[in-house]
């Protein structure tokens, strides 16, 4: 099961500037829940926002320059790849950014999305949109603001029908 993970605002928004827009220390650790001994797989940009690669995961970076090279990092070059490296997992995770997204949408089972109720004006970076055609809202927790979130925000688990 190929599943995607995300955070985004009301439209879709998901940052700027290579950075996200809020913070939310509990998403993270349900970030952390749910992709820890997992591949997660990325676009450059996205990983090189790490301090430091992810610990217990395997961490399949996109990129199409070909002479890319960083520790902890297994390069490919598209997400036909990515998928094919991470096939002995049963749910490898698609993280970002919003063009690995889109690459991604096609194949992807499952997206757990967190949505953040806000809309954010200077976002550059969107979560693709996805048809309640084809997609199944089957869990939604809300969570909402306090001392340590400046924004309410939903946990949504979403199944292709």
């Amino acid at each position: 099961m190929i599943t995607m993970i995300a955070a985004a605002g009301e439209n879709n928004e998901l940052g700027k500037d290579n950075d996200l827009l809020w913070h939310l220390p509990d998403d993270f650790k349900r970030f952390k829940q749910l992709t820890t001994g997992h591949y997660i797989i990325m676009g450059r940009k996205t990983f090189e926002t790490f301090p430091k690669p992810l610990p217990n995961r395997t961490h399949l970076v996109i990129t199409r320059n070909k002479d890319y090279r960083k520790e902890g990092a297994v390069v490919v070059n598209s997400m036909e790849e990515a998928l094919k490296i991470s096939k002995n997992d049963a749910q490898p995770f698609i993280i970002g950014g919003g063009e690995i997204y889109k690459m991604g949408l096609p194949f992807a089972d499952k997206i757990e999305l967190t949505r953040v109720n806000e809309i954010f004006d200077n976002a550059d970076t969107f979560f693709p949109e996805f048809s309640t055609e084809e997609w199944h809202l089957v869990s939604e927790i809300e969570h909402g603001k306090d001392e340590k979130h400046n924004y309410s925000f939903t946990y949504e688990t979403w199944v292709r029908k």
